[in-house]
């Protein structure tokens, strides 16, 4: 009986990560409505140590970082996707701010559309923008990303896995699988 072959293939090394999220800081902050502050949230467990990374680099570039928060959009997802997550924590007042949800990896836009569903049921920002490190199309819903580390096109079959230190790590990477 022949036996599934899984293929892996690095996509994005720890130095490539480290440029994009650099990259995608700088034009977080570039927007002029920014400029009297930004809340980033990052969707639990994808997006938290890529929101992390953002505001260490908006720290950096500003002088002073972000307000950083995490969403557990478990209760907003119209699918079947059942997982333990820490609750929520956003502190901080997004009424009138602009906010940057932040995740791992775009795909069906599912995730996002139930984040947008969860930040709107805590306020009303003037603006809600979106920053993945990679973007691997395929999408079900109309969501497009409006800072990308990386536009890695995808089939169906492929995984993507993002493994992303909440500080900088040289063990970074973005791997594909196809079985």
């Amino acid at each position: 009986m022949p036996t599934a072959v899984t293929r892996r293939r690095v996509l994005m090394s720890a130095d490539e990560i480290e440029r994009a999220i650099a990259r995608m800081a700088h034009q977080i902050v570039e927007p002029e409505d920014v400029q009297t502050g930004i809340i980033l949230i990052g969707i639990r467990r994808g997006g938290e140590a890529l929101a992390r990374r953002l505001a260490t680099k908006i720290g950096e570039i500003k002088g002073s970082p972000p307000d950083l928060g995490f969403l557990n959009i478990n209760l907003y997802r119209d699918d079947d996707v059942a997982r333990e997550l820490p609750e929520s924590e956003i502190r901080s007042q997004i009424t009138g701010r602009s906010v940057v949800i932040v995740d791992d990896v775009l795909f069906t836009g599912r995730t996002v559309r139930a984040a947008l569903d969860a930040v709107t049921d805590l306020g009303r920002p003037s603006a809600i923008r979106l920053a993945v490190l990679v973007d691997r199309g395929l999408r079900e819903l109309p969501i497009q990303a409006d800072y990308v580390g990386k536009l890695i096109p995808s089939s169906r079959r492929e995984h993507i896995d993002v493994v992303l230190a909440p500080q900088t790590a040289a063990s970074d990477e973005v791997v594909i699988t196809e079985a």
